[in-house]
């Protein structure tokens, strides 16, 4: 018999053992199952991050930061520079025939969350005119825009809902004077995450700053960021580059996801290994129940290699009704789930791709827990079958 037929009729030799070995088999499905329903939830975190950053860039909006500059809060744009940028070609402009091009300046705050009271530190976004222009996705619920030249802020909902003073008429004491709460907003593409605005010159004016982090664009078109980063290389004194709008987005959103990917790794490293010596115990126990039929089946001619084969894919395919599962499971009952990391608010995404992981990771269980038990099933010695006679 050919090793090929061998290994087909002893899985469904093992298969067809399942209900007598009920029990066993349970223990290693449960143990995948809370394996891959771990990493996956929380894997979704960092999924719904992205998701929740992602929602509504846009492909016609650019970024110009400093060359030097990894990511734009590390960069720096003078005032002279950002007048420059507003004559640039590809860059649309307003109904009154302005650029959009907004000059942003990102300068710390203290706010006290109001659920334990612990003081985190946030970005105030000191703007320049044509903010509106630039994020037309920006809604005023309540009061109104802030004020050129005067020390006002707008905050948008999920600030008043996360921290205190941050409604309309409230006081925040910033270095250089007392500022006023003017108005709150609603704004997609940041919806999750608390968002507040200033102008921008009174800003830096009050920190002693006298430079720009960043200056956003509305191109044209997306095919205009070609003839926007052309003239930025001809003037090579200018000293800015750009990156669309969700190169930028992606790239900040990746720092987080890596922090939350480390935790769900580590966390689902745990429970993975807990999983794998689990189903190898449980595989061993059902190898040492089945000593006398392996010793049979090694002394009708079955090979090493065909027991060997058929062990591993038992081990697998126990496996894998628990990656289903444990994926329904990180489904139903945390896809949607809101949760607050890092002071921003996200809905967990349990998306086909972690699923796709699940799967994999089920099946590393699966290999990993099957290789040992599957080796002694290949050494059962034919002596055992004769002693039994």
């Amino acid at each position: 018999m050919s090793v090929a037929k061998q290994f087909g009729a002893l899985l469904l030799m093992n298969l067809a053992g399942i209900p007598e070995r009920l029990g066993l088999v349970c223990t290693i499905v449960v143990g995948v199952t809370c394996a891959v329903g771990v990493l996956v939830s929380m894997l979704a975190m960092g999924a719904g991050a992205r998701r929740e950053a992602m929602r509504n860039v846009r492909p016609d909006r650019a970024i110009l930061m400093s060359l030097d500059a990894p990511q734009p809060i590390l960069s720096s744009i003078t005032k002279d520079t950002a007048a420059l940028i507003r004559s640039l070609p590809g860059i649309r402009r307003n109904a009154k025939g302005e650029p959009i091009a907004v000059a942003e300046s990102q300068v710390p705050i203290a706010a006290i969350s109001k659920t334990d009271r612990q003081q985190v530190t946030l970005q105030i976004l000191g703007v320049s005119p044509g903010l509106t222009d630039y994020a037309p996705e920006l809604h005023l619920t309540s009061g109104r825009m802030f004020r050129p030249g005067v020390r006002e802020l707008i905050a948008s909902n999920t600030c008043v809902r996360q921290f205190a003073d941050f409604a309309v008429g409230d006081k925040r004491r910033l270095r250089g004077g007392e500022w006023r709460v003017v108005g709150n907003f609603d704004i997609g593409r940041l919806a999750g995450v608390c968002t507040v605005y200033a102008d921008a010159d009174t800003i830096l004016s009050s920190v002693g700053r006298t430079t720009y982090n960043e200056v956003n664009v509305m191109l044209q078109s997306p095919a205009s960021f070609r003839g926007l980063t052309n003239a930025l290389n001809a003037n090579p004194t200018l000293g800015v580059r750009a990156e669309y709008e969700a190169q930028v987005v992606d790239e900040e959103t990746q720092q987080v996801n890596g922090i939350l990917n480390f935790i769900s790794y580590f966390v689902g490293g745990i429970m993975a290994v807990a999983a794998t010596i689990g189903a190898a115990n449980s595989l061993y126990a059902i190898i040492d129940s089945r000593r006398f039929e392996l010793a049979t089946l090694r002394a009708m001619g079955f090979g090493g290699a065909s027991i060997i084969a058929s062990v591993l894919s038992e081990s697998i395919l126990l496996a894998l009704p628990g990656a289903v599962i444990g994926a329904l499971l990180a489904w139903a009952f945390f896809n949607g789930l809101q949760a607050s990391p890092f002071g921003a608010t996200i809905h967990l995404a349990v998306t086909a791709s972690l699923a796709y992981l699940g799967v994999g990771w089920a099946l590393s269980i699966g290999v990993l827990s099957g290789f040992l038990p599957a080796l002694r099933a290949a050494r059962v010695p034919v002596a055992v079958a004769l002693q039994a006679i």
